[in-house]
């Protein structure tokens, strides 16, 4: 099993957190708010513990479960803490309408954390194709980008442990059209789907 630090308090950190906890891995919380992150590290169970903000996480892969906007800021500002870890991007950079991307090029925040990590850390985006819903109540696949394969090996185990799939779907320059898989979810969500009970996946057909 996995050891994972999440940092972050909100609705993704605990249903991530919760399936950590029920696939038997070892769970750290860290949050701004030291109250909030007791008492989801509480909530958790399981020997969920509590760590400090920009203390050395305890887990080998330490899930920014942030906003898009924070998520840059707080990896520059762990620095050195975050060296020889698996820093895993979770998020999804939405404009204001909800139609595009709010960064005009073709990067991606995992993309952007990683230029700002610590020598020794590498950045893996997951995790940010699927509701929060889904993730409480469904088996989706989770689609993995990432430079490094050991990292993203680790990170596949873990997204194993939760009951999951992992997709690799190659390398780092990746996550700039995983956060477009994003934005078309969402607008699936508002349009052609119409409710949020879903995640995109893939069907393999027999040749």
């Amino acid at each position: 099993m996995s050891s994972i630090t999440l940092v972050g308090t909100g609705n993704m950190a605990r249903a991530i957190g919760t399936l950590a906890v029920a696939g038997g891995n070892t769970v750290e919380v860290m949050g701004r708010d030291q109250a909030k992150a007791s008492e989801l590290a509480e909530t958790l169970g399981g020997g969920t513990t509590t760590g400090q903000w920009l203390a050395v996480p305890a887990g080998d892969i330490v899930i920014t479960a942030l906003l898009a906007d924070g998520v840059v800021p707080v990896v520059a500002e762990f620095g050195d803490a975050l060296a020889g870890k698996v820093v895993v991007d979770i998020s999804n950079p939405f404009n204001a309408t909800f139609d595009g991307l709010s960064h005009g090029e073709e990067t991606s925040i995992a993309r952007e954390a990683s230029k700002v990590a610590p020598a020794g850390a590498s950045v893996v985006k997951a995790f940010n194709t699927i509701f929060r819903n889904v993730l409480e109540n469904g088996r989706p696949e989770v689609f993995v980008a990432g430079d490094d394969a050991s990292a993203k090996a680790a990170v596949g185990a873990f997204v194993e442990s939760l009951g999951l799939r992992p997709r690799d779907v190659g390398g780092l320059a990746m996550a700039h059209w995983l956060e477009g898989m994003g934005l078309v979810t969402v607008s699936l969500a508002n349009n052609g789907v119409g409710h949020w009970d879903f995640a995109l996946g893939v069907d393999e057909f027999a040749r």
